[in-house]
């Protein structure tokens, strides 16, 4: 893959969950085809922590039900770093490896997004707009 679109609105929508879910990091799964978001599923982080999120089972089974009956692939993840900046840390490295799509991140301190897939190591890909 070598870039994903992700549509001004959508950067809208993401933004500001991120902004009210502060000082928790925020999470949602991102749906799609051809490497463009076409729809967000917005999740709720149950460790309610700056530094982590978790999905429940409940909500990534869910995910993937909505994904099938929209015809569309489950082609990405996104959360926030509300007091960093939007790059991988450790345990984000950790879990791309058991989940192998497109990671985008939002920084609350910079506002901007940026989205990594891992291969070898982690690996900056660019955010298009359509």
């Amino acid at each position: 893959m070598q870039k994903i679109i992700l549509k001004q609105s959508e950067r809208e929508i993401l933004s500001q969950y991120s902004e009210n879910q502060k000082p928790n990091e925020s999470c949602a799964i991102l749906f799609g085809k051809n490497n463009e978001v076409l729809d967000i599923f917005l999740t709720e982080n149950i460790d309610e922590s700056p530094v982590n999120f978790t999905i429940s089972n409940k909500q990534l089974i869910e995910a993937y039900k909505i994904a099938e009956d929209k015809k569309m692939d489950v082609i990405g993840i996104f959360h926030s770093h509300p007091n960093s900046d939007a790059h991988p840390s450790n345990t984000d490295k950790k879990f791309m490896q058991s989940n192998p799509v497109v990671w985008i991140i939002y920084s609350g301190i910079n506002k901007n997004f940026r989205a990594f897939i891992l291969e070898s190591d982690t690996i900056e890909i660019p955010i298009a707009e359509k």
